[in-house]
């Protein structure tokens, strides 16, 4: 048996090693079709060195960085070859493939780069801290009251843009000794700007219904996906009525841990293709598009886990409902929205219909929504996020001078590349 096991991990890396060759490949092959990075163009990086799995932390962040893009010049680094693979293939902002740390050495040297963001707590976000004068700033990939969203990490950026007065508050319980006046800037929800695309439907009468599930998580405290204690039975009761389009889009990485997540997801597809075959003008959605958006924008209700989708469909302003975890070990912090929401029970999840119908009409639940958009991310109007990003992005580039002219001054203004360890 011990032999058998020993083969089978070897047969995987070897797997791995060959999908990682054919994905370098790939994306050397797509960088000789491109021009080459003009010197010293750049102002802004991204660095992102996760594979393609995880690219939903990028992609939401395409149309915000794009228009910051007019103002400032930015690229993307990107450390792993799926993931290159696919920012090349999505082709939404320039991308400079560093799989190694020679490789970004280089590419820093050629730039002039002045604030380098960071979407999620990558360990080789290290391999980039090292590099100093420049502004290493966390922007995260969503708000959330997770434990994620109040990481000891935080104190490893010189900034962090955060949402708004709800994740200082967060921050501040937990975090000791971390100056939130200096060191975490409010932008709101940049995104929010940006919830457009073209609808996959013709809009009716129907009432729209996003459902939108995390993964199951990889420990219990993080259990927070509702594919198989809600899912099945939420989507069947929405099927049922004739009067709902279900737009279903859940987490890329279902299944990816519980095989009985992947499993459910499979039959909830296939349910929505069943309908849509039985009644055509039904229209149902499966989307696992690139594109977040749209979904968040013209649904009339939405279904979310505890997840970063709360608050992405809270920046809608919109009305939702969060599925209540069952696994009893799961984390859920009651001190902000979650201590306030509209709750669905796995009980409950076969009278969605109902539920639904609540959240759409009752004013108090109006209200309380409103109370929270306000407290999570302040002035939701179109536009008032991506000024106050593109704000603090300026006020930045203005330090940044101030500490170069400054170090030019005293004389230590010396290249921060040199004689630096370039072991991977």
């Amino acid at each position: 048996m011990v032999a058998v096991s020993d083969a089978q991990k070897a047969m995987g890396l070897l797997r791995k090693a060959l999908t990682r060759r054919r994905a370098v490949r790939d994306v050397r092959a797509r960088l000789r079709d491109q021009d080459e990075h003009a010197p010293q163009h750049y102002r802004v990086a991204v660095y992102f060195a996760d594979g393609d799995v995880n690219m939903y932390q990028m992609r939401q962040w395409y149309r915000p960085l794009a228009e910051l893009a007019e103002t400032w010049p930015v690229v993307v680094l990107s450390r792993s070859p799926s993931g290159a693979r696919a920012l090349l293939a999505d082709g939404a902002l320039p991308v400079a493939f560093v799989p190694t740390v020679r490789d970004l050495e280089r590419f820093i040297a050629s730039q002039d780069i002045r604030v380098v963001l960071y979407v999620n707590q990558n360990t080789r976000n290290f391999q980039m801290f090292r590099y100093g004068r420049r502004w290493h700033v966390f922007i995260n990939h969503g708000e959330s009251d997770k434990m994620y969203m109040t990481t000891n990490q935080y104190k490893a950026y010189d900034y962090a843009f955060i949402a708004g007065d709800a994740a200082r508050e967060r921050l501040s319980r937990v975090l000791w000794d971390y100056d939130l006046d200096a060191r975490t800037i409010r932008i709101g929800r940049p995104q929010a700007d940006h919830y457009s695309g073209a609808l996959p439907y013709d809009p009716d009468e129907r009432t729209v219904v996003l459902y939108a599930p995390t993964w199951e998580g990889d420990r219990p405290s993080a259990h927070y996906g509702s594919v198989v204690t809600h899912g099945e039975s939420l989507v069947a009761a929405l099927l049922r009525t004739g009067r709902h389009r279900v737009v279903y889009r859940p987490h890329p990485r279902s299944g990816v841990v519980d095989p009985a997540y992947g499993a459910a997801n499979q039959r909830i597809i296939a349910a929505l293709a069943a309908a849509n075959a039985s009644d055509p003008a039904a229209r149902h959605v499966f989307d696992d598009g690139p594109e977040l958006g749209w979904q968040l924008a013209a649904a009339d209700v939405a279904i979310v886990d505890i997840s970063a989708m709360v608050y992405d469909r809270l920046a809608a302003d919109k009305p939702l409902l969060v599925t209540r975890p069952t696994d009893p070990a799961a984390h859920v912090d009651l001190s902000g929205y979650l201590g306030d929401c509209e709750w669905l029970d796995a009980a409950a999840a076969s009278s969605v219909v109902a539920e639904t119908d609540r959240v759409l009409a009752d004013p108090d639940s109006v209200e309380r929504l409103e109370h929270w958009v306000r407290h999570y991310f302040g002035d939701t109007s179109p536009g008032a996020a991506t000024a106050r990003f593109h704000a603090a992005i300026d006020r930045l580039m203005l330090e940044w001078e101030r500490w170069h002219a400054q170090s030019v001054e005293d004389g230590s203004d010396e290249s921060d590349l040199e004689d630096a360890d370039l072991e991977d």
